[in-house]
């Protein structure tokens, strides 16, 4: 069914998209490929990285003088869809967290010579990056509280700091590390987002945070991460000094898009794989799954849940590419929640219908099932973007729920 929001060049590229996930990547999913460790997969996704080059439809996402086609958030939207079919669709496209971000990021913002050092190399997918600001010692859900401290001694800064879940550390060049530069300033201008090597001496790599559906792949890690005297220069700040709070919102916001896609991506596929069960699985002599009535309705909630998620989403990226994300907020808050609990449900039932088979790990929908219990909680839990929604709701009716 083909989108609403489906352009000229969409038309052109979803197919061909589509059918290299199809047969160059989904042939690749075998237990052994998802739950193993990612440094023996690596050279065969490094592989089809470069028939993804030759097939003339990597960059896709980045600026036209970058090689790429400047999609709009909207259009780029509908490819993550297609790519989060396949586990691996991301990260053979260079799409994947937080690469795709520190991209954006450091494309707006970084001065010359750290586009020149970083930012090329990680378009050209020769490096890969990690974004540290969660710490363990304050709640995530509030990142304008934080420990990490960047301090000024003569051209640089001297970092100190505890840091956790900084996102694919495992084997990145670069680090973008969120830091209080401006202790006296107002909440929402003490961070700043600075630039800082992997080998930069006083970074460790203190472990790789075991979490449930990861099988300790570099590229989706989670590392705990000490910074002890770390020094960089002070050209290595990306936006202006205290306007890390700043840069991470609308870091974002843009982010949220690429997840509520790839959330759609994995119930579409999903989504295929109950109906495949359900129309050729025989329960008896004459009679499949499908003819039930139960599992006739898992698949009609799937279907109306998964199209509503995917039109929320794409309204929400076009109100970005014509507004902005901070025009949008609340938009934002929406789809995060809705789109990733839709998900879960597509994938539930997607495991009920294939029953004991559903539980194994011989198809894709354990593996998710675990992998991406996480959505409800990363980039704000479900909790918090609720209450931010319902506040603002409410204050346009005149009720200010923060007078306590």
């Amino acid at each position: 069914m083909e989108s609403l929001f489906a352009t000229e060049r969409l038309r052109s590229l979803l197919p061909r998209i589509q059918e290299f996930v199809e047969t160059e990547l989904y042939p690749l999913e075998s237990t052994e490929n998802l739950t193993q460790n990612f440094s023996k997969i690596e050279p065969t996704l490094l592989e089809k990285r470069k028939r993804v080059k030759e097939a003339g439809l990597w960059g896709l996402h980045l600026p036209v003088a970058d090689g790429g086609l400047d999609l709009t958030l909207c259009e780029f939207g509908q490819i993550s869809e297609v790519l989060a079919r396949s586990p691996f669709g991301h990260f053979v496209f260079n799409t994947q967290a937080p690469d795709i971000g520190n991209t954006e990021l450091l494309h707006k913002y970084a001065p010359a010579h750290l586009k020149e050092k970083y930012l090329k190399p990680l378009m050209a997918g020769e490096i890969r990056s990690c974004f540290s600001m969660t710490e363990p010692e304050f709640a995530g859900s509030n990142p304008t509280r934080m420990g990490t401290l960047a301090v000024k001694e003569g051209d640089d800064y001297i970092i100190d700091g505890h840091k956790w879940f900084t996102s694919s550390a495992d084997g990145a060049a670069f680090i973008i590390v969120m830091a209080v530069t401006n202790p006296e300033a107002s909440k929402y201008k003490q961070a700043s987002q600075i630039l800082v090597p992997m080998d930069a001496p006083g970074v460790t790599l203190v472990r790789n945070i075991p979490i449930m559906g990861h099988a300790g792949d570099s590229w989706a890690s989670h590392a705990e991460m000490r910074y002890e005297n770390v020094r960089v220069p002070q050209t290595n700040l990306i936006g202006p000094e205290g306007a890390g709070f700043l840069l991470a919102q609308e870091r974002l916001g843009p982010g949220r898009i690429h997840h509520c896609m790839r959330f759609i991506g994995i119930a579409e596929r999903s989504f295929d794989l109950m109906c495949r069960y359900a129309a050729t699985r025989e329960l008896e002599a004459g009679t499949l799954l499908g003819d039930k009535q139960f599992i006739q309705g898992f698949i009609a909630d799937s279907r109306a849940e998964i199209d509503a998620a995917r039109l929320l989403v794409l309204r929400t990226a076009r109100h970005i590419d014509e507004q902005g994300a901070a025009a949008v907020r609340d938009e934002i808050s929406m789809i995060k929640f809705f789109t990733a609990n839709m998900m879960l449900r597509v994938v539930d039932r997607a495991i009920q219908i294939h029953g004991a088979l559903g539980v194994t790990s011989d198809i894709l929908l354990s593996y998710w099932y675990t992998h991406e219990r996480a959505a409800r909680i990363y980039d704000g839990a479900d909790e918090v973007h609720k209450a931010a929604l319902a506040r603002n709701i409410l204050k346009s009716y005149g009720l200010d729920t923060r007078r306590k």
